[in-house]
């Protein structure tokens, strides 16, 4: 009994202890890290070494203090002057290699750009504006200059562009030869060229689609400057801040450095009214409708040739526009024409060649439309056959705004509509309705849509009749009865907004109001000194202005070889918050008083720069491991 009971305390104390090291197993955090690494590589030496002349060789080598990554390099890394035979660029380790495939000219600085690409390899922490550079001669040219690139017609910054120099002040040089020397936008559209030698230069950007560094892509968006500009530096001072930490400064130094010009050149990136022109997929949606459409606006309809069929007559088909002029719908008025399966068909319409030349084109089309079998429902023996109506949709709501148009849209095309067939009523002061008198107008670039016209005043209230087969559709359909009743909004649910405008000459400008999008809502001539908004519903809106030199009330691109620039646009930079009820007119916009990279809201810019943030960390609940996520504790590599 002794025995056996020293045998039991022993093993309760082993459980004892076993349970002890299991609550202590099961506790274990792995140890804190301590903070982020957030210091990116550091520079430590290089073969040639940084600003090197007379070299001869086609290979760079650049060491740093730690493992480092290049993001994507045939896209990041610029090389200038630029190189027929793409550099071989890659990362090995702690060091970046550089190969250089193609031959070197004589007496010239080459610089390897490579932006914000470098980073270390764990936590992806940026080497920014990392640039190397060497010559070939005795000298290394060290000018630079600096600018932004923007979107002509809206002011977003343009990443990834490439800008480049010309010596060669003939504007022809920007068609026919590559670029002298190179750069690319950021994120923020910036650019820096650097390593330039004296001189007299053209500069230019340029989407540069096949990477031959000119303007020879018709489509390809460019921009150029109309000066010409002389690379040039000046020895300044500027105050430098050093901080003991985030709130505290330490000291304010006056710290000399050398100031290059010109440091803001503003370019506008531009595409041409310029598209190749061609034919995409015909398309044949129902039986008695086919469609061609095409990647750009047309001229004129292209007339079908029928080849496997014979129509009753020469009006076979209903055309009508679509997709704003880059479609057209073919609509079959001959039903032994539409009844049959294929069509074959030829048409004629303008295609560009490969010499970018307009031709007329002729092609063969075949059109299938397989007639399925319809499932009859079954309907009880005395209930009528169902009738296909013509469809008519009103865009009415029980509330309307002012400056709402009012139009009616029908799903095929209407036998002669005449502005008898709807009625329009008005309801009086004795509460009596009155015949309301409108403009009927058909829509330019959709023919089954109709406008119904009228100055509407505010509180009005209408009704709208269409009685039952008022309206025919070429195939003999009618419409179902319509009514509708809808009433304008009184004054107080607007507000109104008078712009005073500096910088510009009544009736050469237009301003725009803009949504939360960046898309135009109301337009208004400036005249007067301003603009003048009426009846805006409540909402934050922004502003655009353009430079209408043509006076042609819309915005227009430029034109290269005649040396046009696109009309100017500016952007108010701030907002306007419209309330019920409220009317402004305090607000004055100078729009040349805030520079042009600066003006465009953040809150409606597309191209956001990427914001440096910091890595957050949770030190407090670092190394704590979850119960899912521990595992089986062991001892020795053995489990309990």
């Amino acid at each position: 009994m002794e025995r056996m009971l020293k045998r039991v305390g022993f093993k309760a104390v082993i459980g004892l202890f076993l349970s002890g090291v299991l609550y202590s197993c099961a506790n274990m955090a792995s140890p804190n890290g301590g903070p982020y690494d957030e210091t990116p590589p550091k520079f430590i030496s290089s073969s040639p070494p940084p600003q090197a002349t007379n070299y001869k060789g086609k290979k760079v080598e650049i060491f740093f203090d730690e493992l480092i990554q290049i993001d994507n390099p045939s896209e990041n890394v610029i090389v200038t002057p630029p190189q027929k035979i793409p550099p071989v660029i890659r990362s090995a380790g702690k060091n970046v290699i550089v190969e250089l495939e193609d031959s070197l000219i004589p007496n010239t600085t080459y610089t390897i750009d490579f932006n914000n690409s470098i980073s270390d390899n764990n936590e992806k922490n940026e080497y920014p504006n990392f640039s190397f550079a060497f010559s070939t001669g005795d000298v290394i040219d060290s000018l630079e200059i600096a600018g932004v690139l923007l979107n002509a017609e809206n002011l977003e910054p343009m990443s990834g562009i490439t800008i480049g120099l010309h010596r060669d002040l003939a504007d022809s040089a920007f068609l026919t030869t590559p670029f002298f020397r190179t750069s690319r936008t950021n994120d923020k559209g910036s650019f820096t060229i650097r390593n330039i030698a004296t001189g007299s230069y053209r500069v230019y950007a340029l989407n540069d689609q096949n990477r031959d560094y000119k303007f020879d892509q018709p489509g390809e968006d460019i921009a150029f400057l109309d000066s010409i500009v002389v690379p040039t530096f000046e020895l300044t001072t500027r105050q430098d801040t050093i901080w003991k930490d985030t709130l505290t400064i330490d000291t304010i130094k006056t710290v000399s450095y050398t100031r290059f010009l010109p440091n803001d050149v503003k370019l506008r990136l531009f595409k041409e009214n310029y598209q190749r022109q061609y034919m995409l997929r015909p398309e044949r949606s129902q039986a008695n409708l086919f469609s061609l459409r095409f990647n750009a606006p047309l001229d004129s309809m292209p007339v079908p040739k029928p080849l496997n069929f014979e129509p009753a007559g020469k009006e076979w088909y209903y055309t009508q526009w679509g997709d704003e002029g880059k479609a057209v719908n073919y609509w079959i008025t001959d039903s032994l024409v539409w009844q049959q399966d294929t069509l074959q068909m030829e048409v004629v319409y303008p295609r560009t060649d490969s010499l970018n030349v307009l031709q007329a084109e002729t092609d063969t089309l075949q059109l299938l439309f397989r007639q399925r079998p319809q499932e009859k429902k079954k309907r009880k023996k005395d209930e009528p056959e169902p009738i296909d109506f013509l469809g008519m949709a009103f865009n009415t709501t029980g509330e309307m705004n002012l400056f709402d148009t009012l139009s009616v849209t029908f799903n095929e095309p209407v036998a002669d509509l005449k502005k008898e067939t709807i009625r329009l009523e008005k309801m009086e002061a004795d509460s009596s309705w009155q015949a309301a008198d409108f403009d009927l107008r058909v829509d330019s670039i959709n023919t089954l849509r109709y406008f119904l016209f009228r100055k509407w005043r505010y509180g009005e209230e209408y009704r709208l009749n269409v009685d039952s087969a008022a309206v025919y559709s070429i195939y003999g359909k009618w419409n179902s009865p319509f009514s509708a009743k809808f009433k304008m909004k009184e004054e107080d649910a607007y507000g109104h907004l008078f712009i005073y405008i500096d910088g510009v000459a009544d009736s050469m400008a237009f301003v725009e109001l803009l949504n939360r999008s960046d898309q135009p809502v109301r337009k208004a001539q400036v005249k007067d000194g301003g603009a003048l908004f009426m009846d805006l519903p409540p909402e934050t809106y922004y502003a655009r202005l353009v430079v209408d030199r043509n006076r042609n009330g819309k915005w227009d691109t430029g034109f290269y070889l005649d040396k046009i620039q696109p009309e100017e646009v500016y952007y108010y930079p701030g907002m306007f918050k419209i309330m019920q009820n409220w009317r402004s007119d305090e607000t004055r916009w100078d729009i040349l008083a805030t520079p042009l990279d600066k003006q465009k809201p953040l809150d409606i810019t597309k191209n956001k720069p990427k914001e440096a943030t910091k890595k957050k960390r949770n030190y407090k609940d670092e190394g704590k491991q979850s119960s899912s996520n521990s595992g089986t504790p062991k001892i020795g590599g053995l489990p309990f």
